[in-house]
């Protein structure tokens, strides 16, 4: 055998090294060259008929009889199914240099432009899920797919307090991914995560489940989040969470970095799962909305000293329950004011916004199962959650507040510690308006009394009070409107 220049033997040891399954013929440098055998001719003529010129490193698609794990396959299915989403929105923007020489101008606008990406899980229909912020205040919404075609879509609905949103997208030869039971995944399942990270186009990251039924993150309404550690930046919102069968587990909708989200990813992405992401989308395309439930109930969360108190241990979690409204699902259920909720269908309750983010996640007009310690004893009810009104005209609640409607403020909002109703339009003329209601005015109480929700502020005027005093915070200043 002919001795091997140096260079020719690093590279013969690395490709050994890298389990190569080919050999690099070097031809021998003039000065190292020897008269071959009979043998190493004919070795060296079959070498050079057998292999290419250019043979590359690279791995076996086989090692020892056994096939080297690949997600390849996988993705070759799921990948057509992700889409880039661009949205854009035209903006008023002021004009400084007319403002600087007193000139009205005209006004200026602006179009900003957005990335995201979404998953077509309907094919035939060409239904797209991607996420609310994705879309958010868009006037216009373009989806590129895998195969390059760009296509302008259709708003179906939003829900942005699940950040679910679905589009409608008119295209033929479409692939959807098979949805899983997102129920069934576990901490330490394998997954990946599919995306337009920075617009930099379809890119595919992998990681494990950390966690699941996460929750508890500010400014993210209502929640039960995957938690994964692939990584998921600016752009994959809206994208897939894929397990190894290459069925959709979840929607990624965002990444924790205290640093900010364009700082990138630290291992801590939230998924929301596919089930709920499908519940809603059904909703959506049967109501227009999305339709959320109440038990009627006021809660707190226990603290030390209200455990105490009721002779529960000081590591003691749950809601405690403060006020039940007549005719809620609640007072049909038999819960008291100071049963303590520990469990709702089998789901830990911590506190009262872990109560209240149950409620919005359970369907309504089916059975919820209540785990209640009262009295040293621990009882099981059930109720069936009514469905809860987000808007209502004024009139209907006290003839006062005629001409004004009243929206609940979105979860995501109330997750920053905020409480009340908005007085979402006041018609002019009208007796809301009269009395000085503005449209955008938040009310967080009646007659000094704190008001949570529309359902608490129907509730405070149940009774028609003779006086009706609302505490209002307008631009940032707090005052009170008698209404007349």
């Amino acid at each position: 055998m002919r001795p091997a220049t140096a260079a020719a033997a690093l590279l013969t040891a690395a490709l050994a090294g890298a389990g190569a399954s080919h050999w690099l013929a070097q031809p021998a440098t003039p000065a190292e060259a020897v008269p071959p055998t009979r043998g190493e001719a004919a070795l060296d003529t079959a070498a050079r008929l057998a292999l290419p010129r250019t043979a590359e490193a690279a791995l076996p698609a086989q090692l020892e009889g056994v096939a080297l794990p690949s997600l390849a396959p996988m993705l070759e299915k799921v990948t057509p199914a992700v889409v880039n989403i661009y949205s854009q929105q035209v903006v008023r923007v002021r004009n400084p240099l007319a403002e600087l020489f007193g000139m009205p101008g005209m006004p200026q606008q602006r179009t900003q432009q957005s990335l995201g990406s979404g998953v077509v899980v309907d094919a035939e229909r060409g239904l797209v899920l991607t996420n609310h912020h994705v879309i958010e205040n868009a006037d216009a919404v373009s989806v590129t797919l895998a195969d390059g075609r760009t296509l302008e879509a259709e708003f179906i609905g939003s829900d942005p307090d699940t950040d679910v949103a679905v589009i409608r997208i008119p295209a033929e030869g479409l692939v959807a991914i098979p949805l899983a039971d997102s129920s069934r995944l576990r901490v330490g399942d394998f997954v990946v995560a599919v995306g337009n990270p920075f617009g930099l186009g379809q890119t595919v990251t992998s990681g494990i489940v950390s966690a699941v039924g996460r929750s508890g993150l500010q400014g993210l309404g209502y929640q039960n989040f995957i938690q994964t550690d692939a990584s998921i930046n600016p752009g994959n919102s809206g994208g897939a969470l894929v397990n190894l069968r290459g069925e959709l587990v979840g929607i990624n909708t965002a990444s924790f970095n205290p640093r900010g989200s364009a700082a990138g990813n630290i291992g801590l992405g939230f998924a929301i799962p596919v089930n709920l992401a499908d519940e809603v989308k059904r909703q959506l395309l049967a109501y227009g909305e999305v339709r959320r439930g109440s038990l009627g109930v006021d809660s707190e969360d226990l603290n030390a000293r209200l455990a105490e108190q009721l002779g529960l241990p000081a590591n003691q979690r749950g809601a405690l329950v403060t006020r039940v409204y007549r005719g809620s699902p609640a007072e049909a259920a038999g819960v008291r004011p100071g049963d303590l909720v520990v469990a709702a269908n089998g789901e830990r309750v911590d506190g009262a916004q872990s109560l209240r983010n149950l409620e919005g996640l359970l369907p309504v007009d089916k059975p919820v199962a209540l785990d209640l310690l009262r009295d040293d004893r621990r009882l099981s009810v059930q109720a069936v959650l009514k469905a809860r009104a987000t808007e209502v005209d004024g009139s209907r609640i006290d003839p006062r507040l005629a001409g004004a409607t009243l929206t609940e403020l979105p979860e995501r909002v109330r997750q920053q510690g905020l409480y009340g109703v908005v007085a979402s339009k006041v018609e002019p003329g009208s007796r809301a308006a009269a009395s000085g209601l503005r449209p955008g005015d938040y009310i967080r109480g009646i007659n000094q009394r704190r008001v949570d929700d529309l359902q608490a502020f129907r509730d405070r005027l149940a009774d028609a009070p003779r006086q009706l005093q609302l505490d209002v915070v307008r631009g940032g200043r707090v005052g009170y409107l008698v209404m007349q």
